[in-house]
């Protein structure tokens, strides 16, 4: 049985009007953390866009908490630091899927085609 939750804030934009500060969405299969008051969750991406992540985790997380999440700790880049919310949760036999959004205000994480050329 799969049992599907959301979080919700009171609207902060016009009725009729869609929230797309999130840019595309990006299929990622990226190892990730979940950081909160001595707490470390481990998972990984499913997709990602500028204004968050979908996330198959490995121990359950709460809806509406606030978290840190680090992407790809483990990746010979840097790691991507958010801090994020959890804003939908996907309760499975075998795990949970979470929707987080980026709370940091940095552009959440870059798309895969970005590059660092000067």
């Amino acid at each position: 049985m799969v049992r599907r939750r959301s979080y919700s804030e009171p609207p902060t934009e016009a009725p009729g009007k869609r929230r797309t500060s999130g840019g595309v969405r990006h299929e990622a299969t990226e190892r990730l953390i979940i950081r909160s008051e001595g707490v470390e969750i481990g998972g990984w991406t499913l997709n990602l866009s500028r204004g968050g992540v979908r996330a198959v985790l490995e121990e359950a997380v709460e809806l509406g908490h606030e978290y840190t999440v680090v992407v790809g700790p483990e990746s010979d880049d840097p790691p991507r630091i958010h801090q994020s919310r959890v804003v939908w949760l996907q309760e499975e036999q075998d795990g949970q899927i979470a929707g987080i959004e980026f709370l940091d205000g940095q552009g959440g994480v870059p798309k895969p085609d970005d590059s660092d050329s000067d």
